[in-house]
């Protein structure tokens, strides 16, 4: 979990917003692209948000900060078996709503491992595991309280606490009839035995919002302040605050309603406002960390998936949070989520920007790497059997929950272009290799080099749509060698193009590609007979490298180097509603 080097010639152009003239200004999203349920904490002068990660790895992603203005990527958390094992999980099932928290020289990471999501129940085992610092090493997992999903640890700590821990989580309930979001749940964490002990509390059964989960409590003032994410995380989400002197309760809702949503303003740049967590500055400067998502076009698809934005708030005379600001011209509620944010008095701590250019010429993968449900490990990939190159050995289809050979990196921007050196010499049509715009297991398309009995060798673009499998266009005919392979995407439209090592000119092949597919609307599937869904789409699309073996001779594909490239998106202090 180290900061990646950047060369000078490698810089994409960042997202940072220099000083206003009011002092420093928070830019949302700060972390773009696929980054949800974040959990923010400070430790001393460093700050910390760790997001969801789902079927992706390694498991829980988690940035750094010292100003809450600029973010750069640690990795992630859950990087061997002994932590998670993620083999046949679901799409957007694994890692949901991590909670990091730090007490007594140790964080603590819970984190909950969806096994299953579809219909009536959620099949859920949830963790904890504590390291002195973020590189670990981590302990084995401890079972927490595991029938409902988002847990979370508060730590009664200062000089007005009792020092004990307490476990909160969401209750599933599966029953007809019953709202399956059955309230908040709190019991006490035993931090030396690993356990629950004592009681257990329902301390809180939501608002008339409902779908109550994603807990967090905090204390201020003599207050027990009780952070929940409600209005299900689509376009009703929100934030709601309750408050008690009892840790135990009983609890009070905010009587001016939740602190925070964008429901009901569909032209806001900033959707799905919810899911937040709060943090304080040694000046007692607070922030509210908050799941979002960006639309194409009003309530539109969402490709980017869910993000991760930072609000300023502020406190009333009575004790309740409100967001810093005043809200729109006629609008009777309270302010609305903001793209440009009044920074932290804090020191300004520049980080380096994402380098768009990668040239596998390190050890290991850099952190905007993924993979899909394997840890990297000798088996499947490779970084030094061919040096400065990425060596993947091909694996099962996308389709299979089990043994992709995939290394992804998150759509970050609406429009980007995504290339990549392959050299492959596939000889049967079931071995593939190539670049592939992904959602999920039955969601993406692909540009891949293969084999055809009657042509040799050849491009192929295969796309996948709620499982169904298609070619659009003919296969193409490629000469020996290594090709060089395009991904561009500019909005709801995407198209891939290849050329030889020594062309210069991008030929396309394929027909227009219909990005929407790949969003997280796409992959959310009901079943009207039985009222549930049967797919969810929980992480925003991914541009990668992939490679398929379906003879069982593991091919090896031989990426010499990636270039994500975003282009400009229009200046957030030009969108109406925003500042």
């Amino acid at each position: 979990m180290t900061a990646v080097p950047t060369a000078p010639d490698q810089d994409r152009s960042d997202r940072r917003k220099p000083d206003g003239p009011q002092g420093p200004v928070i830019v949302n999203p700060v972390l773009p692209g696929f980054h949800p349920d974040p959990s923010i904490l400070r430790v001393g002068d460093d700050y910390y948000l760790a997001t969801s990660t789902f079927e992706w790895l390694p498991g829980v992603a988690v940035h750094h900060s010292r100003d809450l203005v600029n973010w750069r990527p640690l990795g992630g958390i859950l990087r061997d078996k002994r932590l998670i094992d993620l083999t046949g999980r679901p799409d957007s099932g694994g890692v949901w709503a991590p909670c990091l928290s730090y007490t007594d020289g140790l964080f603590h990471l819970v984190y909950s491992d969806v096994t299953n999501l579809s219909g009536a129940f959620k099949d859920v085992r949830n963790h904890v595991i504590t390291a002195a610092t973020l590189d670990g090493p981590w302990s084995d997992p401890a079972p927490f309280p595991s029938h409902g999903f988002d847990p979370s640890l508060f730590h009664d700590d200062g000089p007005d606490g009792d020092g004990r821990s307490w476990a909160l989580w969401m209750e599933w309930d599966h029953r007809p009839g019953r709202h399956p979001f059955a309230g908040i749940l709190l019991q006490e964490w035993d931090r030396g035995e690993r356990r629950v002990t004592g009681p257990m509390h329902r301390i809180f059964s939501g608002t008339r919002l409902a779908h109550t989960e994603g807990p967090h409590v905090y204390r201020r003032d003599g207050w027990y302040y009780l952070m929940t994410a409600e209005g299900g995380t689509s376009w009703s989400h929100a934030v709601t605050v309750a408050r008690s002197r009892e840790l135990t309760g009983p609890y009070e809702a905010d009587p001016a309603g939740p602190l925070l949503t964008s429901a009901g303003h569909d032209k806001l740049p900033l959707q799905k406002a919810g899911h937040g967590s709060l943090v304080a500055t040694p000046d007692d400067e607070w922030y509210l960390a908050h799941l979002m998502a960006r639309p194409l076009g009003p309530l539109g698809p969402c490709v980017l998936g869910r993000e991760t934005a930072i609000q300023r708030v502020e406190w009333t005379a009575d004790g309740w949070p409100r967001l810093d600001g005043e809200p729109p011209a006629g609008h009777q509620g309270g302010p609305l989520p903001r793209t440009l944010v009044p920074g932290p008095d804090l020191p300004p701590a520049p980080t380096p920007p994402t380098p768009t250019r990668d040239h596998f010429d390190r050890p290991h993968l850099d952190t905007h790497w993924a993979t899909l449900r394997r840890h990297p490990d000798p088996s499947w990939l490779s970084l030094t059997e061919r040096p400065g190159h990425l060596r993947l050995r091909g694996g099962q289809s996308l389709g299979s929950t089990h043994g992709q050979s995939l290394v992804a990196r998150r759509q970050q921007a609406t429009d980007f272009d995504f290339s990549a050196r392959l050299a492959a010499e596939p000889c049967s049509p079931l071995q593939m290799a190539g670049i592939v715009h992904y959602y999920n297991s039955t969601l993406w398309h692909y540009l891949h080099l293969t084999w055809d009995e009657e042509i040799g060798r050849v491009l192929r673009v295969g796309l996948c749509a709620h499982g169904e499998y298609f070619e659009p266009a003919p296969a193409v005919a490629v000469p020996e060698g290594a090709v060089d392979l395009l991904l561009t995407v500019r909005r709801a439209q995407g198209n891939f193009a290849w050329r030889t090592v020594r062309g210069t000119e991008w030929q396309r092949i394929g027909p227009d590609l219909d990005v929407t597919r790949l969003s997280d609307e796409s992959a959310t599937l009901g079943d009207p007979a039985t009222g549930h869904f049967t797919s969810w789409g929980f992480t925003g699309a991914f541009a990668g490298l992939s490679a398929q073996d379906l003879t069982g001779a593991a091919m090896t594909a031989d990426f010499a180097w990636t270039k994500y490239l975003e282009h400009p998106e229009e200046n957030p202090a030009d969108r109406s509603g925003t500042r």
